[in-house]
């Protein structure tokens, strides 16, 4: 099919600069690709029939590695400081 109606991962790496192009980074878009990713990730790890706590699980993992991201300087440079 056409470049712009690929997803992600069925384009090959010379095709990426030229995939990019086509996709829309207006507010809009990028929005309606959020929502779109939300949708699918639901869909596939939180909404199913026999579903346990790895959707969820996975989600709090990554928003706890990326408050530790976020923070690290401010962490690092806590470690270093004297209690008395």
């Amino acid at each position: 099919g056409p470049l712009s109606a690929r997803c992600l991962m069925d384009v090959r790496l010379g095709e990426l600069p030229a995939w990019l192009a086509t996709c829309d980074f207006s507010p809009q878009g990028l929005l309606g690709g959020v929502q779109k990713a939300w949708s699918s990730y639901y869909a596939k790890y939180i909404n199913v029939k026999r579903g346990g706590p790895a959707g969820i699980s996975m989600l709090l993992a990554g928003y706890c590695l990326l408050s530790y991201g976020w923070n690290y300087q401010h962490i690092k440079h806590h470690r270093w400081r004297k209690y008395h």
